[in-house]
């Protein structure tokens, strides 16, 4: 699949593109990374791996937990920290943090998910700091529901506010140069606004349960039947 991309991409672009195969929840992934990347330049930095395990956290699988602080947390972490000197040397570059409307509350049965994504959200509003005036740009995209294979192999159907992968992309590029943070789609926005600025606390926590309900059903039913 990538392969082909790549192929397109150098058809309509007359670009050169690098295809590595590399386990993000590993913590050696970097050092194959930096092997792979020896004397290119890196102008723009985009983190959209995740890992979301749906249910309740007493029953997950402990490795699954820390699966998602590796690929959630650690590498973000370290990948961001390590191809930043050479953007600062240079006096430009960009960093794009994938988040989650997920991690502005607790969020039951993606408890872990979200708190992950809580951290990225943080990390990149203080990198948007720390760099500007610097020629670095930095966000972090806080987006709700995006169909990808990924989301459509756990949710049965479209969560409110869902959208296609195209739209959010083009937002967030969009939003470049105007940090430190962008939510794409106004139903999201208006989700955003109610859930951190009108209702307390708690009743956001229980609207996210509500949401997260059906997630935790359709997950199990196809764990049940064996739907991959």
């Amino acid at each position: 699949m990538l392969d082909m991309l790549a192929s397109e991409y150098r058809r309509l672009y007359h670009i050169e593109v690098l295809c590595l195969e590399i386990d993000l929840s590993m913590p050696e992934f970097l050092a194959k990374l930096h092997s792979s990347l020896s004397g290119l330049e890196v102008g723009v930095v985009v983190y959209n791996a995740a890992f979301a395990p749906v249910g309740d956290f007493a029953t997950m699988d402990p490795a699954d937990l820390l699966r998602v602080v590796q690929v959630n947390v650690a590498s973000p972490l370290a990948l961001v920290r390590s191809l930043l000197p050479p953007m600062i040397r240079r006096k430009r570059g960009a960093i794009i943090l994938m988040s989650s409307l997920a991690g502005n509350q607790g969020s039951p049965r993606l408890t872990t998910y979200a708190a992950s994504k809580a951290f990225n959200t943080v990390l990149a509003e203080g990198l948007w700091h720390e760099l500007r005036g610097r020629g670095i740009e930095v966000i972090v995209c806080c987006a709700g529901a995006v169909r990808t294979p990924g989301y459509a192999k756990t949710a049965g159907s479209d969560a409110p506010g869902a959208l296609d992968a195209d739209f959010v992309i083009e937002r967030t590029l969009s939003a470049l140069g105007r940090g430190p943070r962008v939510i794409p789609g106004f139903i999201n926005q208006a989700a955003n606004w109610v859930l951190s600025r009108i209702v307390p606390r708690r009743m956001a926590i229980n609207i996210m349960a509500g949401s997260t309900k059906n997630l935790a059903a359709d997950a199990a039913r196809k764990k049940e039947t064996g739907a991959s």
